[in-house]
């Protein structure tokens, strides 16, 4: 009975081991970080934003910010005017605790309008799992 039940209890943790894993971290532009002179739509083109991912923003916060923004907000590059919704400093992650549409920018005067804005769909389901090896 007791074997039984460490089975039961390893295959538990086996089946749920692959979701804890999969979580990503994804640095905005790779090596250049967020910045000017990088497009974010190319960044996004090939990426899969999942819950529980992070995205972790790296930057001189003398020379940048983000501002997360709806998606009106977004297309006019207008960055609020309430400062406490700006995230200011250099090393900045978050964690996607929820699907949906997410919007980014920069707001120093014209860095959005010079290309620093992402905008990703962060899907609700983990990645789907490798297909299987031939044996």
């Amino acid at each position: 009975m007791a074997v039984h039940r460490s089975l039961v209890i390893f295959a538990i943790v086996a089946f749920m081991a692959p979701a804890i894993t999969l979580a990503m971290d994804y640095v905005m532009g790779d090596d250049k970080g967020w910045s000017l002179n990088v497009n974010y739509e190319d960044w996004a083109e090939d990426k899969q934003f999942y819950v529980g991912d992070n995205l972790l923003f790296k930057y001189n916060n003398a020379s940048h910010n983000v501002y997360k923004l709806n998606g009106d907000d977004f297309n006019s590059c207008t960055v609020p005017s309430n400062n406490s919704l700006g995230l200011f400093s250099e090393n900045y992650r978050i964690k996607f605790a929820v699907a949906g549409k997410k919007w980014y920018i920069c707001g120093v005067t014209g860095h959005c309008n010079q290309g620093m804005k992402l905008n990703i769909i962060v899907l609700d389901s983990t990645a789907p799992a490798a297909p299987p090896s031939a044996a």
